[in-house]
């Protein structure tokens, strides 16, 4: 390998749709700078996300195993140099992530970090009453840190991923792709950012009447699975594919969706990085911090009612809990999201 190649470390250890709001910016480089390497570090479940993207390969993080603790930070350190790794992108920017990028600054290698805005954010979830306005997106930060690195980005146009070939064992369950397909990702890891499930439920009914339409329900474990296969009970055209394909059959299908209906969580950025129109809903979080899904009109984040819960928003990641905000996210109506489901498969 010539040395003066640049070869970028990406270090994105979590969560799915962090990592998948990387993406965009990778093929932006890839495509711009096609003599530039990269090596995505992440958690190997995420591998799949960037099997097809050209020039990058992935080395799967063991933070519980033999990346674990100060010693494993070094030997991930000296795994990524076996590699000639020589920049650090680091897009996680917590204490592991520092760590390593102090590895690379102390062996002479270049690094640099995403801003989070953590001040911007923290005076955007103030509990009291505010105006807000959009903070800078995830995936602009993201363009920042590569160019500290000397790898000026243009992000005019979408840089996507394309469609996935389908497995036999998707058009085993669903068919061929000859209806509309219309998938609903009803959960999110905090209650406060997943929209009431005997609401959802009224959705998954009324689409179901569509003719020529195949409504797909996506979740994971085993309580989402139980929770699903009753929402899909009596159903003969709504699917519950919890646990039923591998994560890269999961991108294979939502890479051929028609739409997809998600909350603030990261079914909505696998969706939108293959292009997908993605509508999501919002309860104590909110697409100003950064973490809309790319490429989407904001038109398609149905957000709570803030006149309602005038402290909205009140979590950058739902993970705050606010007494007599349980039920916000009862203020966007099955009405309001079946409008602007039917505005986009029209």
């Amino acid at each position: 390998m010539n040395h003066d190649t640049k070869h970028v470390a990406v270090v994105r250890l979590s969560a799915m749709g962090d990592v998948a709001m990387t993406v965009p910016v990778l093929l932006a480089v890839v495509d711009q700078y096609p003599d530039v390497k990269i090596t995505v570090v992440s958690r190997s479940f995420y591998k799949p996300i960037f099997d097809r993207i050209p020039n990058v390969s992935f080395l799967s993080a063991h933070t519980h195993h033999r990346h674990k603790g100060f010693i494993g930070i070094y030997r991930l350190y000296r795994d990524l140099k076996e590699r000639n790794v020589n920049q650090v992108a680091d897009l996680h920017n917590v204490l592991r992530s520092k760590i390593l990028r102090i590895f690379f600054t102390l062996s002479g290698c270049k690094g640099a970090a995403t801003d989070k805005g953590r001040k911007e954010k923290k005076a955007l979830t103030q509990l009291q009453t505010k105006e807000i306005s959009p903070l800078e997106t995830m995936i602009e930060r993201h363009v920042h840190t590569f160019n500290k690195l000397g790898l000026s980005l243009d992000m005019s146009q979408p840089w996507l991923l394309p469609k996935r070939a389908l497995s036999d064992e998707i058009t085993n369950l669903l068919g061929h792709k000859q209806t509309e397909w219309i998938g609903i990702a009803p959960f999110a890891h905090y209650k406060s950012k997943t929209y009431p499930l005997d609401l959802m439920q009224k959705v998954v009914r009324i689409l179901a009447t569509r003719p020529n339409a195949k409504i797909i329900l996506i979740g994971g474990g085993r309580h989402e699975k139980e929770v699903l296969d009753k929402m899909a009970e009596g159903l003969e055209n709504v699917f519950n594919i919890t646990k039923k394909f591998q994560f890269e059959e999961e991108l294979q299908l939502i890479s051929h969706l028609d739409v997809m209906l998600s909350m603030d969580s990261g079914n909505a950025h696998l969706a939108a990085m293959f292009g997908v129109k993605t509508i999501t809903l919002w309860g104590a979080t909110h697409p100003y911090a950064g973490f809309a899904p790319y490429n989407q009109p904001i038109e398609n984040c149905l957000t709570s009612d803030r006149e309602q819960y005038p402290y909205l928003p009140t979590s950058v990641y739902g993970n705050i809990k606010v007494a007599g905000y349980e039920d916000a996210m009862r203020t966007i109506s099955v009405e309001a999201i079946l409008e602007k489901l039917n505005k986009i498969l029209q």
